[in-house]
């Protein structure tokens, strides 16, 4: 029989049963990607993250799999594999390099408080163009808002730091909380949005939280994620791209979001994005974590 250890993290959280959860297998030496895929299923978090041993030019691997399929990257998951990597390993302050479907990225283990917290470097941000007036329209409707409640500020665009994300930001925390999107739509709407979900927004200047959000993906198996790393990369990258909340913002645009709040999973991360020439240039996003329990699978 072959012994697996199994977790179950709550990433962005501070607390059990609270940010988003996510499943760890610590060593996944010897797994086909289908027993991964199985695995993946069988704790039906919206990732399980797998962490192989390194190679030549990287400390390790991660692969990420939704009940569905296999994912580039992914947040919370990436928060989870190096929060558990760091307690198995006894990891004070230093940096990891990890393999990914994205690319080669460094995470960083930060000692606080006599715990760890993680910082996550994304792959590039990328921008794309705005989606035109009927699909957007097509995409509102689907998730249960008019385009009249949009923020004019705010275009309707994909963001992406590794993995694509259409970026909806709208008016009221009302609204936002009482959602209640037509998945079947959604699903049929994300193959022409040039995005892997949807990812709509609040903004609140002054305030300890700038952004609120929820985060829908049905086409990958995620009806809704409570915390979502892989979109508030990205809407931080967003943000400085079209030159929102930048006033005296020079070399780093830094902020907290709360998401999870509609579906009592609320979860708290920061996001810093470095700029250059008013452009943004690279994305960390840092979060805290906390095993909610462990356990051991076997196979044959």
């Amino acid at each position: 029989m072959r012994k697996y250890r199994l977790y179950q993290v709550d990433s962005f959280a501070r607390r059990v049963l609270a940010g988003n959860p996510a499943g760890v297998v610590s060593d996944a030496r010897g797994l086909a990607d289908e027993e991964m895929r199985a695995i993946a299923r069988e704790l039906n978090n919206s990732e399980t993250a797998f962490i192989l041993p390194g190679g030549d030019g990287y400390d390790v691997e991660v692969r990420f799999f939704t009940p569905v399929c296999e994912v580039p990257i992914c947040g919370h998951a990436t928060i989870a594999a190096h929060y558990v990597r760091a307690k198995e390993l006894g990891l004070g302050a230093c940096r990891v390099v990890q393999k990914t479907k994205a690319g080669i990225l460094p995470v960083d283990i930060v000692p606080v408080s006599g715990d760890v917290s993680i910082v996550m470097t994304q792959a590039e941000p990328k921008i794309a163009a705005p989606l035109d007036a009927v699909l957007t329209e097509r995409i509102c409707t689907a998730l249960g808002f008019s385009p009249c409640d949009l923020r004019p500020d705010c275009p309707v665009c994909v963001a992406s730091t590794g993995s694509g994300k259409v970026m909806l930001g709208i008016r009221s925390d009302e609204l936002l909380n009482s959602l209640a999107p037509d998945m079947g739509a959604l699903r049929e709407l994300t193959p022409l949005s040039g995005g892997s979900g949807f990812h709509v927004f609040t903004l609140h200047p002054g305030e300890e939280y700038l952004a609120r959000g929820r985060y829908f993906n049905p086409a990958g198996g995620i009806p809704e994620d409570p915390v979502t790393g892989n979109a508030n990369g990205p809407l931080g990258a967003y943000l400085v791209h079209f030159g929102l909340f930048q006033e005296g913002v020079t070399d780093e645009f830094r902020f907290r979001i709360v998401q999870g709040e509609a579906i009592r999973r609320a979860g708290t991360m920061d996001v810093i994005v470095s700029v250059k020439d008013g452009r943004p240039q690279l994305v960390r996003i840092a979060g805290r974590a906390v095993i909610a329990f462990s356990a051991e699978l076997e196979l044959e």
